[in-house]
């Protein structure tokens, strides 16, 4: 049996409950990441960011420093 179905209409039930905004897709994503994590539903919902930063830190030092 496919579980993709069953999980895709359970989470189209909780985006209408809950009359969330996110598209379906933007809903199991952030499903995927806060899985595991105790946080109430409607709290991984607020404050989610569509933003990407740039967290790269360079922690190497440069070879020649002028």
């Amino acid at each position: 049996m496919d579980r993709g179905l069953p999980t895709y209409v359970l989470v189209a039930i909780a985006k209408k409950r809950l009359a969330l905004e996110y598209s379906l897709y933007t809903i199991l994503q952030i499903f995927s990441v806060t899985l595991f994590e105790k946080t109430p539903i409607l709290q991984a919902f607020c404050d989610y960011s569509y933003k990407t930063e740039n967290t790269t830190i360079y922690k190497q030092s440069n070879l020649f420093d002028l």
